[in-house]
């Protein structure tokens, strides 16, 4: 290995580092978040006319090499490039669309030890730029910003408001891609969920999206569950809907989801149950199908606690939810499934001792500490409300917020510890109080 050879590497390593592609943004790359994002895009389906098709296995190719899988990454990169020729309908092979592909891939041979086939992407890129240059000149290219917007959507929920800043920076560029503006809407409505932003102004935006893309169903949804939150009556509308949604190809971008919450805030749990019951009914084999419906019976069994339900419904919870824990057999997947599945027992006629047991198994697992972290956050609360244990359940908060993960399950035990010594004359204030001054 020669002087020049390393001096050769290190300038090819300087120009990958100023490329803009999954290697060079900024994720969180734990293993435990990256098997999760995995299993949810597998979940989103690869139905031909999901014009997202090129970015989801951008985003795979990614993820499968940061889980060792080489091979797996070549594969989907190169399906990548493919899913955007078709999606894009150019009478190109090549168009500013792959910048980010190309970039992967010059990256992927890069780390292979390959260095003529990562400068040969690394050329391609730079054509592309000569050839497509961004219209703003101190802005990257459209594409690039949609990519990154969506992909940054995918992984990083604490990222609501750059999203929609990058996709309107793609939009304000190259305003005629209808994807874009959808996207752009829903990133929007994520990041103002529980802010004080006016409902008419989102409103407005959701309109104009909705007549650019009539026949996007998850943006449907969302019009009715905002005309729904001002108190419309929508369930005929939602029923419709519904009708239209169990029609299409199985997909997490089908509406599905959002459709059953909006069944549950504003129609009934029972009937959430039942449309998620009909549509596994129709494709009894798909797994995110049986994930929805474990959902729905988790809402009417944990949050619509009732004298009412019967036993026939909390065996078909515990049955699903095992299922859904078989079908997602990586921990990181399953995990929050597990979790839900001691809450259903200790709110169901099996008590508390399945719960127990259930919490205990996870509690002495090796885990990475975001997990740890939203398992003794989880715990806690079940100690409080089911085992009516204050004294334990703050023992475990305590433990969710020494762990330096930032994240709403910390940012919650955080807020309760303060609360509990304001109004608490608890034996462990000192303790607390400590621990509080320490993060």
């Amino acid at each position: 290995f020669s002087i020049s050879a390393a001096q050769s590497q290190s300038t090819l390593e300087v120009k990958l580092k100023a490329l803009q592609c999954h290697f060079t943004w900024d994720f969180d790359n734990s293993r435990c978040k990256l098997v999760r994002v995995r299993d949810k895009l597998e979940d989103i389906g690869t139905e031909e006319g999901n014009s997202w098709l090129g970015h989801i296995s951008n985003l795979q190719g990614y993820i499968h090499y940061q889980l060792g899988s080489t091979e797996d990454a070549r594969r989907f990169f190169s399906g990548a490039a493919e899913a955007f020729r078709r999606s894009r309908n150019s009478d190109s092979d090549e168009g500013p669309w792959l910048l980010v592909n190309y970039g992967n891939l010059a990256w992927l041979h890069f780390h292979l030890g390959e260095q003529a086939e990562s400068q040969t992407y690394l050329s391609k890129v730079d054509t592309l730029l000569n050839k497509y240059p961004s219209p703003s000149q101190d802005e990257l290219h459209p594409e690039i910003y949609a990519e990154k917007a969506w992909t940054l959507m995918t992984l990083r929920r604490d990222q609501k408001l750059l999203v929609a800043d990058y996709f309107q920076r793609a939009i304000r560029m190259q305003p005629d891609m209808v994807e874009w503006h959808t996207s752009h809407v829903i990133a929007l409505i994520n990041a103002y969920k529980y802010s004080d932003t006016p409902v008419e102004e989102i409103m407005e935006k959701l309109k104009m999206a909705k007549e650019q893309d009539p026949e996007n169903l998850y943006l449907a949804v969302y019009v009715l569950e905002q005309r729904a939150k001002k108190g419309e009556r929508i369930a005929d509308e939602a029923r419709e809907l519904a009708s239209k949604v169990l029609r299409n190809p199985v997909s997490s971008y089908s509406g599905m989801k959002a459709l059953l919450w909006v069944y549950r805030s504003y129609i009934s749990f029972d009937e959430a149950i039942d449309l998620a019951e009909e549509a596994l009914e129709k494709h009894p084999d798909e797994r995110y199908l049986k994930r929805c419906a474990a959902l729905c019976y988790r809402w009417r069994i944990v949050e619509k606690s009732d004298s009412r339900l019967n036993k026939s419904k909390t065996d078909r919870a515990v049955s699903l939810h095992k299922e859904v824990i078989s079908l997602y057999p990586q921990t990181s997947s399953s995990l929050l499934k597990k979790i839900h599945l001691a809450n259903i027992y200790a709110k169901s006629y099996h008590g508390v001792a399945e719960a127990e047991k259930i919490y205990q198994e996870l509690l002495v697992k090796k885990l990475e500490p975001a997990d740890k972290q939203m398992i003794y956050h989880y715990y806690a609360n079940y100690l409080f409300y089911d085992r009516k244990d204050p004294h334990r359940s703050t023992e475990y908060h305590m433990k969710a917020a020494e762990i330096q993960e930032q994240s709403h399950f910390r940012n919650y035990s955080v807020q309760l510890l303060k609360k509990i010594i304001k109004t608490n004359t608890t034996r462990r204030r000192r303790e607390i109080e400590e621990l509080l001054a320490n993060l």
